[in-house]
């Protein structure tokens, strides 16, 4: 896995070009079972894909933090939403609220669980979004955490190989 993850960005930049091509041409002519497809292939990928032999995502992106993300997370810690605001986040340039550092605060390196895993931001918890209704709305998005994620890299192109286009 640890050499699958450093070899992942050039493997996703590799194939960049061929998934925006896919893409344009799967939204003219967008399947009605899309995600349904795009279910059964995240359902299939985690079942022999674990997070916690990755962490990739925690140790270099920052998920957006919703106001109800902050207000839960706070509380769990007995934290002022002010004080744990300006402790571990920042805005940034689209004003969204993100962590000031990677990896995650909240990231053990060790075993690379989490220790607000029960309250963590609705990004973390649907993260690598691949099994999200109206998939093809953050098509985008997914191409970028191809770069970050294995789980999501290896179900773009299974699905490559099931909706061909």
């Amino acid at each position: 896995m640890k050499e699958f993850i450093k070899e992942l960005p050039d493997l996703a930049k590799e194939k960049l070009v061929e998934s925006k091509k896919y893409f344009q041409k799967l939204k003219k002519r967008l399947p009605k079972n899309l995600d349904l497809v795009m279910q059964e292939l995240h359902d299939k990928e985690f079942e022999k894909t674990d997070c916690l032999d990755c962490g990739n995502c925690c140790k270099t992106t920052s998920p957006i933090f919703t106001l109800k993300d902050i207000e839960r997370i706070s509380k769990h810690f007995r934290m002022k939403v002010l004080d744990f605001t300006t402790t571990y986040l920042e805005r940034d340039e689209d004003d969204f609220f993100v962590l000031k550092t990677a990896p995650c605060s909240f990231l053990d390196l060790n075993d690379n669980t989490c220790s607000i895993y029960d309250v963590r931001p609705k990004a973390c918890s649907e993260y690598p979004h691949t099994n999200r209704r109206k998939f093809i709305q953050i098509a985008d998005l997914t191409l970028k955490n191809t770069e970050i994620c294995p789980a999501a890299y290896n179900i773009i192109e299974a699905l490559k190989l099931k909706l061909p286009v």
